[in-house]
């Protein structure tokens, strides 16, 4: 449905987009996840039509959106992250517009319009000006004029930015009934959001795609990896030598606690509840525990280390190796990618467009 292969965006010598490649496929909600200033924005404003590319291609239904837009851009909607909206229209009227704008013909207008109103749930503010509405229903506003001729592709930039909770709540809500109908992308920089409603979860950062999967495969691969920390009264070579009998142990790390203690960080690479095991090595070597707890490294984990620096060198395949998510060239499969370089600037992620192209 939409081919993304090899997209870069540069600004000067400042690269917003490095290298990013995935295929959309029909049926799905995809999440676009990542900090701010990592590239959802400019992505989305691409595949659009809104921006152009420094290198790279997009294709929907196998028309080029640089070559072909007219054809290509037939099959999107679009919300911006700021709604497209005229503040002293109606909201039948701003609709109206917009399937006009579309190219909709006059005898199906007002069928798109109704469609379009009744899918979003906003029948009750159909003639009041749009000025006068809240933020939750213009956004509402927003999603319908995205959804004017029934693309077969809705693309929502932040969705719920600036909402209240329920408003929040609502939106997901929306999302997830789009969904039955159409393929929806959406972005956001918020991990619960796109858990919430997406079947599938893109990462970027620093301009490059860092993960891609499911949320059930990235959380079923990252579930193997269980990190274990103690203090303990021992000298380092102690606490070696007495983890050196559990063999799923793959990382040891040390640090003076004061006091003739140690804080001990251990990872394991096996699904094995090790606390028991390292109880007893230490009670044979008669040195006290003081402290024990662990945890599994979870998907927000692995967003976090993904997204939180700049990796140089191998860092960002270094830790995806050892949290065991795959790698596939392909890049609609479970997809990573190392060096995730770039530039962390959210003056890049800026929307370029105007109200014509938004709508």
């Amino acid at each position: 449905m939409i081919q993304v292969s090899h997209l870069s965006k540069k600004y000067g010598s400042r690269t917003a987009l490095d290298d990013v490649s995935f295929d959309v496929e029909s049926g799905h909600i995809y999440g676009l996840l990542g900090p701010n200033g990592a590239g959802k924005s400019t992505t989305m404003n691409i595949i659009t039509g809104c921006l152009s590319s420094t290198d790279g291609k997009v294709l929907i239904n196998g028309y080029d959106i640089f070559e072909e837009p007219e054809k290509a851009k037939k099959f999107v909607g679009y919300l911006p992250e700021q709604p497209p909206l005229y503040q002293d229209m109606t909201v039948t009227e701003y609709l109206t517009f917009v399937a006009k704008a579309k190219g909709a013909k006059k005898s199906a207008i007002s069928s798109q319009v109704s469609q379009a109103i009744e899918n979003t749930q906003i029948s009750d503010v159909a003639g009041r000006l749009i000025k006068h509405l809240s933020k939750g229903y213009k956004q509402r506003v927003g999603i319908a004029q995205a959804l004017i001729g029934n693309p077969e592709i809705i693309i929502l930039d932040e969705p719920t930015v600036g909402l209240d909770p329920l408003q929040i709540i609502e939106i997901r809500d929306l999302i997830k009934q789009l969904g039955a109908t159409h393929t929806v992308i959406l972005s956001s920089h918020i991990l619960s959001e796109v858990r919430a409603v997406c079947d599938h979860i893109m990462i970027i950062s620093h301009g490059k795609l860092v993960a891609s999967d499911t949320p059930e495969n990235l959380e079923s691969l990252l579930a193997g990896a269980v990190s274990v920390d103690m203090t303990v009264k021992a000298t380092e070579e102690e606490v070696r030598t007495a983890l050196s009998q559990i063999e799923t142990i793959s990382e040891i790390t040390c640090s003076d606690a004061g006091d003739g203690t140690l804080s001990v960080s251990i990872r394991t690479g096996g699904t094995e509840d090790i606390r028991e095991r390292v109880f007893f090595a230490f009670c044979d070597m008669r040195r006290p525990i003081l402290q024990l707890t662990t945890a599994r490294t979870s998907l927000e984990d692995v967003f976090l280390e993904l997204t939180s620096h700049e990796p140089s060198g191998g860092d960002t395949a270094a830790f995806v190796e050892t949290a065991g998510i795959a790698s596939d060239g392909d890049a609609g499969a479970s997809h990573t990618e190392d060096n995730a370089g770039g530039l962390n600037d959210g003056s890049l992620d800026e929307e370029v467009q105007s109200d014509e192209s938004n709508i």
